[in-house]
């Protein structure tokens, strides 16, 4: 998932939280919200004080949404944060919320809605990915994206396409980093079959994902044939978090938008589909067989 449809990258904020204006929004809104509950102040007050919508100020407290300095000025006030050093950390959060991220400059190649989901990849501590149809982006090849980006036809992918791919290839550096999220992957049987560029490129592909589950931060597993689609009907991707202030999100990708879902009763009802995924896959272990097997057989 994540991209999948529109390759899109694969790298990741260096600096971790620090890095990525996606994760200071967040954390900058939830802690506001938590400053006006602390305060017993209704949203509509706060909205009132700042002269906007109660709509306005529950985007700005689930970080959807960018910050003026002189909003966050006015809501301390109201909720009481008189500090000059508290409220000097809190103007400084708004200003590096709007530094765009290393991903600005392939802005122009991935649908706007995917743009969170690589602030919010380059700070996960883990990432939990199921795919029916492809190998995850994360450890996808050069030229297996390329041949997902081209429909097909990488012979006649233009610079646009190529920049895409580019950008799929920069956020898999996230993986190599000193504080490597953990990645926990699970495939379709379907996806080893299915000769996405030719079988040059699924070899290529198969033999990659060889060398990355030799990686101690890297797990793979395949579900097989037989229990193939009772577990889940589509592909998703849970990213769960260090810093209490970023809620774990599930990532649900159409070809037309996301879905970003962070709701407790959400959160639990995909964390046991992945508790019955990996259950039902084959182990890391029985999945790098699975893979000698399937390579030898292309």
């Amino acid at each position: 998932m994540a991209g999948d449809e529109d390759p899109g990258p694969a790298g990741g904020d260096a600096a971790g939280p620090d890095g990525s204006p996606t994760a200071r929004r967040i954390i900058l809104g939830t802690q506001l919200r938590r400053l006006r509950e602390a305060a017993e102040i209704l949203p509509a007050e706060a909205a009132y004080a700042i002269r906007g919508s109660e709509s306005k100020i529950s985007r700005m407290e689930l970080g959807k949404v960018g910050f003026k300095e002189r909003d966050v000025a006015d809501l301390l006030t109201m909720y009481g944060v008189t500090d000059a050093a508290e409220r000097a950390r809190f103007l400084q959060l708004v200003s590096e919320s709007k530094q765009p991220g290393w991903w600005n400059r392939y802005a122009d190649a991935m649908p706007h809605w995917f743009q969170d989901y690589i602030g919010l990849e380059g700070v996960a501590a883990r990432i939990q990915t199921y795919e029916l149809q492809f190998v995850p982006g994360l450890l996808q090849t050069t030229d297996y994206a390329l041949a997902i980006a081209s429909s097909g036809h990488p012979k006649l992918a233009d610079d646009e396409t190529r920049h895409r791919v580019s950008l799929r290839m920069k956020r898999q550096k996230l993986l190599a980093r000193l504080d490597a999220p953990r990645l926990w992957a699970v495939i379709d049987e379907s996806v080893l079959h299915r000769p996405i560029g030719g079988a040059a490129v699924l070899r290529t592909q198969i033999d990659h994902l060889l060398e990355m589950t030799k990686l101690p931060n890297i797990a793979l597993q395949v579900v097989p044939f037989a229990l193939s689609g009772y577990a889940a009907e589509g592909s998703f991707t849970m990213l769960r978090f260090a810093e209490p202030e970023l809620p774990d999100v599930v990532y649900l990708e159409h070809l037309s938008g996301a879905l970003y879902l962070d709701k407790p009763e959400e959160i639990e009802r995909y964390g046991r589909t992945l508790d019955r995924l990996t259950v039902d896959a084959r182990t890391p272990e029985q999945t790098r067989q699975l893979l000698l097997k399937s390579r030898a057989a292309i």
